[in-house]
This record gives C-alpha cells, sequence and structure tokens, in this order.
C-alpha cells in the first residue's frame, strides 16, 4: 500500500506538472518564426506592388479591360446561375454566420471563448485593413466603367481590392487556423474557397482581376498576423470564462434550479465540482486540488522533486 507521504508527494507532482504546463499568457505565444515573417513579407511586398499597379495604369489594368471586354460570363452560360449562388460564401454575412455557429459549437464542447473571439479579431482586422483601402481608391467596378483603359480610382466605388475574395480568405482560413484534426485538409478547402469565389467575381463581371489579386494579398495578410493577436484573445478568454463561472453560472442555477446545472461546466458548479443532485443549501462543494505557484511556497518545504524556477 502506498504510504501517504508518497501519495502527497504524487499529487504535488502533478500540480506542478500541470502549472508547468500553463504558463502565464504573455509566455503562451512564441514570436513568429523566420518562415512566417518572411511569409509576411512576400505578401505585404505583393499587396502594395499591386496597388501600385493600379494607381500607375500599368499593364495589369490593361490587362483588366481585356478580360472585361471578353466577357467571361458569355461564354459559359450553363453555370452562370450555379456561380452567382457560390459566390455567397464570400459574402460577410453569410459566410460569418455559418462559420459562427460552427465555431460557437466549438466553443460549448472545449468551455472556451477562443473560437468566436479569434473569428471576431479576423474580421475586424479584416474589415479596418480592406475597407481602409477600399475607401482610398474608390474603385469603380467594370460594369460602372466609364473610360477604356482608365483605372477607374477616385470615382466614389467601393471595388478594391475584392471584398468577397478577402473575405473568403479569411472566414474560411480561420476554420483552417483553428483545427485540430485534419488541418491540412482544412488549409486545402480554405485554399480552393478563396481562389474559386475570387475567379467567380471575375466571371460574373463583379470584379476586376487586379482587385481579386489584391484580395488574395488582404486575406492572406490578415491571416498571417492574426498570431500576433494570440496573447491578447487568451487573455480575453480567461476574463470571460471566470467572469462566466463566477457570476453568469450562479445567475442560472440560481433562476433555472437543476436545470441551470447544464449550463455550467461539466453540469456542476462554478467552481467545477458536480452537485450530486442536490440544490440550493444541501449541495455538497469540494473545491478541487489547484496549481500551486513554486514562487509561493517556502523554500524550506520538503519535496520530493526539485524546483525548478
Amino acid at each position: 500500500m502506498r504510504s501517504q507521504r508518497t501519495t502527497g508527494s504524487l499529487l504535488e507532482r502533478e500540480l506542478d506538472r500541470e502549472f508547468e504546463e500553463q504558463p502565464p499568457s504573455r509566455e503562451r505565444w512564441r514570436p513568429l518564426s523566420r518562415t512566417h515573417k518572411i511569409l509576411f513579407a512576400i505578401t505585404l511586398v505583393a499587396y502594395a506592388t499591386i496597388i501600385v499597379a493600379v494607381f500607375s495604369t500599368s499593364r495589369l489594368v490593361a490587362f483588366d479591360w481585356e478580360v472585361m471586354k471578353w466577357k467571361p460570363y458569355e461564354h459559359w452560360p450553363a453555370v452562370w446561375d450555379f456561380l452567382n449562388y457560390y459566390v455567397i460564401a464570400g459574402q460577410r454575412g453569410p459566410a460569418a454566420i455559418v462559420v459562427s455557429a460552427w465555431l460557437g459549437w466549438r466553443s460549448w464542447r472545449t468551455k472556451s471563448w477562443r473560437p468566436l473571439l479569434v473569428l471576431g479579431v479576423s474580421l475586424v482586422l479584416l474589415n479596418m485593413s480592406v475597407g481602409a483601402v477600399k475607401i482610398g481608391t474608390g474603385r469603380l467596378g467594370p460594369h460602372y466603367a466609364h473610360i477604356y483603359g482608365s483605372n477607374e480610382i477616385f470615382l466614389g466605388g467601393d471595388i478594391f481590392p475584392s471584398g468577397h475574395t478577402a473575405n473568403a480568405v479569411v472566414t474560411w482560413g480561420v476554420v483552417a487556423y483553428l483545427a485540430t484534426r485534419w488541418r491540412r485538409t482544412g488549409a486545402g478547402l480554405a485554399a480552393w474557397a478563396g481562389l474559386s469565389i475570387g475567379a467567380t467575381t471575375v466571371y460574373l463581371g463583379t470584379h476586376w482581376v487586379t482587385d481579386v489579386l489584391a484580395g488574395w494579398a488582404a486575406g492572406a495578410l490578415v491571416l498571417l498576423i492574426l498570431p500576433l493577436f494570440e496573447p491578447i484573445i487568451t487573455s480575453a478568454d480567461e476574463r470571460m470564462c471566470r467572469f462566466w463561472s463566477e457570476r453568469i453560472s450562479p445567475w442560472l442555477r440560481e433562476r433555472l434550479g437543476e436545470r441551470g446545472d447544464h449550463w455550467t461546466r461539466g453540469g456542476g458548479s462554478a467552481d467545477g465540482t458536480s452537485t450530486g443532485g442536490r440544490s440550493g443549501s444541501d449541495q455538497i462543494r469540494t473545491p478541487l486540488p489547484t496549481p500551486r505557484d513554486h514562487r509561493k511556497i517556502p523554500a524550506h518545504a520538503k519535496r520530493s522533486v526539485p524546483i525548478i524556477s
């Protein structure tokens, strides 16, 4: 049989291991890797190059007009109806609703607000960055073009870069970003969604080719910069989970009685313990042991494992 000292040492070791695996929020995320920084720099340069090409009415603008004159939607009329509905997958509202529903389920399963917070932060970054360029350029779309060969900027439009394309890249890219299984498959499907929706907008004649190129770059930049916001997302997640357990869960139990327990972690109380079918003052709450900070343990305390500071 295990002695009391041996059992206590094993428990203490498990608590120390759990504490070491969960460092403070500011230390949980490593800086961006060198490869990540290179990809971000290349994408940023490509984005800036496309913007300069549009402003300078370069050969890319001439290519825009050639594609517009070719009128792709007249060459394959059989797929027009399908693609006209398919492009909705790139609209901010419908795509965000579908992805939010799935991420909401993920949040409920993992008892964490992180999936929804990641989506929210990515959409804010997308709207701020793409919206600023749209307002700054004021470009008109192919259907509203006035002068052949013109870049159609500063005319009050909002077509550059393509919002459908950038939103498809970011929204479906977040799904792959948060995937724990089948991440490569999710990344492939997200890439296909971004590429196909961008090409569809060109086929329908709602965007120039340069709009789509800029949309791909803008969406990729949001995904590449998203890891820098992970410490903020983690801190917000911890605060929201703490507020839920300390304020919302007790209120639900008070209002709903035993039914309110289903809204808490594992059907238990706010501190994570089971109520055992009791309600009100008859509930027996036995708090679970929590990891201890080794910096608060006296130096003279006897331990079975060394302390690493």
